[in-house]
């Protein structure tokens, strides 16, 4: 069952770390017909609205990012080091600016590429800038409960850190905003983060 627009549109560190364990999907259109799914199992958030300085709305709109201050569960996709894509949900309400990168994926469907990693997980799962502002309670890209729903997804024993690559933002580089399955191997620094994230939160399921 795919997401319903009012699980984005709450507080983001609750979305980001319920992401975990839900699947993304991409579909092809038209005659290519291909599917592609990958279960979530790293997610960073950012809070612009609340002067996050490692958010890309925390100066206001621009053209670059105009997608984070429209409605919530949207796509928003961007362009880095002129050569990667990486792939954000739009959270809280209009407005807000608020969102959630996903950093990692485990393949499930359809991928045969890696996906340890937000660059690398958009080029397996084929999310470029044509994903941009794509409304994922729609056809073609969307995040879903596991078949089974609720009852029969795998349970994530959640860890927690500081974000990656954002020293930039001064103390708020410092807040643990990244969460992560700490029994996925494909984490995106599975080797580093159980002795940089000693804290784990207790089993749970994502939702």
């Amino acid at each position: 069952m795919k997401l319903p627009r009012d699980f984005y549109a709450r507080d983001t560190l609750l979305v980001a770390r319920e992401l975990l364990g839900m699947h993304l999907v991409h579909v092809g259109a038209g005659s290519a017909g291909w599917r592609r799914v990958g279960r979530i199992v790293e997610t960073e958030a950012y809070k612009g609205a609340d002067g996050d300085r490692a958010a890309h709305s925390w100066r206001g709109p621009t053209p670059r990012n105009r997608v984070m201050f429209g409605p919530p569960g949207h796509a928003y996709v961007y362009f880095v080091y002129g050569m990667h894509f990486c792939f954000n949900v739009v959270t809280e309400p209009e407005e807000r600016a608020c969102a959630v990168l996903v950093r990692a994926l485990e393949p499930v469907e359809g991928l045969s590429e890696r996906t340890s990693g937000p660059a690398l997980l958009c080029r397996a799962m084929g999310i470029d800038r044509s994903c941009n502002g794509v409304d994922l309670c729609g056809p073609v890209l969307w995040i879903e409960e596991p078949g089974g729903g609720a009852a029969a997804r795998r349970r994530v024993r959640v860890g927690r850190s500081a974000r990656i690559g954002v020293d930039y933002a001064g103390a708020w580089a410092q807040r643990p905003w990244r969460f992560f399955d700490r029994d996925s191997t494909f984490v995106s620094t599975a080797r580093r983060s159980s002795a940089r994230s000693p804290r784990t939160t207790r089993s749970t399921s994502s939702r």
